[in-house]
């Protein structure tokens, strides 16, 4: 999968991008990440890529020519060196999404992770200062992400976030076992989780965890679950009740607990 991120500052990607998961799954191929900066699109000799904002006000906003320049630009370069850039009467590939990285944007979610994991490609543009020309969002942008309800101060560390959760589910970046029962994937929080020693400062694990019993911690794990989420994100469960993730047991389970949907 291919991660096309556009931004002022290409410097800020540097520590998250060569550490951990990330930088295993782009040594492995499994993902690409391309930074390109909106600077180089800009044709002046100071390389300008804001402008005051038409109408007065405080902050500046990034202008229309660069940042549009660099978006068409990345859309025309091929998603790897080995795909052809299209001869006549090749079918052409569909274009990836053009995704601003904005507080104005849908709401960030594991659902909408899973989702852009099944593309091949993501242009992610990162916004900064005021925003961006409207001009560009009505041509160019195809979708906006906020990745929660409150401000950056730009687009670049949303954008690591996405990258960071969309990358993750790529077939073959980490154990396909260990992303099945965490928080968010099916609409609940994750259960506990416990390791060496048995005993911490007079914390002892859960005995069913001891017992070898896989059936029993599998029963142990739901419930956990489902507790956890009651009382700490209740909405979830609105969510999952009203999508029909939640069994005959699980309500079960909840009613004992004192939630009703």
């Amino acid at each position: 999968m291919r991660f096309d991120i556009l931004t002022l500052f290409p410097g800020m990607f540097a520590g998250p991008l060569s550490e951990s998961i990330l930088k295993r799954a782009q040594q492995a191929g499994l993902i690409a990440v391309h930074l390109h900066n909106i600077r180089d699109w800009a044709r002046d000799r100071h390389r300008t890529a804001d402008d005051a904002p038409y109408g007065g006000g405080a902050g500046m906003v990034l202008k229309a020519e660069p940042l549009a320049a660099c978006i068409r630009a990345v859309l025309a370069t091929p998603a790897t060196e080995s795909t052809p850039s299209g001869a006549a009467g090749d079918p052409v590939a569909p274009q990836p999404p053009v995704i601003l990285l904005s507080p104005d944007g849908e709401r960030f979610s594991q659902s909408l992770a899973q989702e852009l994991a099944t593309l091949e490609r993501l242009v992610l543009v990162c916004g900064h200062y005021e925003g961006i020309d409207e001009r560009v969002r009505e041509a160019l942008i195809t979708r906006e992400l906020s990745i929660g309800d409150y401000v950056l101060t730009g687009g670049e560390l949303a954008a690591l976030v996405v990258v960071d959760a969309v990358a993750r589910l790529v077939p073959g970046v980490i154990d396909a076992e260990s992303v099945a029962e965490e928080s968010h994937s099916d609409g609940l929080l994750e259960y506990p989780h416990y390791t060496r020693p048995a005993i911490w400062e007079g914390r002892p694990v859960p005995p069913v965890l001891l017992s070898g019993h896989h059936g029993e911690v599998a029963k142990w794990r739901r419930y956990e679950r489902l507790r956890r989420t009651l009382a700490r994100r209740p909405d979830l469960l609105a969510q999952a009740y009203a999508t029909g993730r939640l069994g005959a047991a699980d309500l079960a389970v909840l009613a004992e607990l004192g939630w009703q949907p």
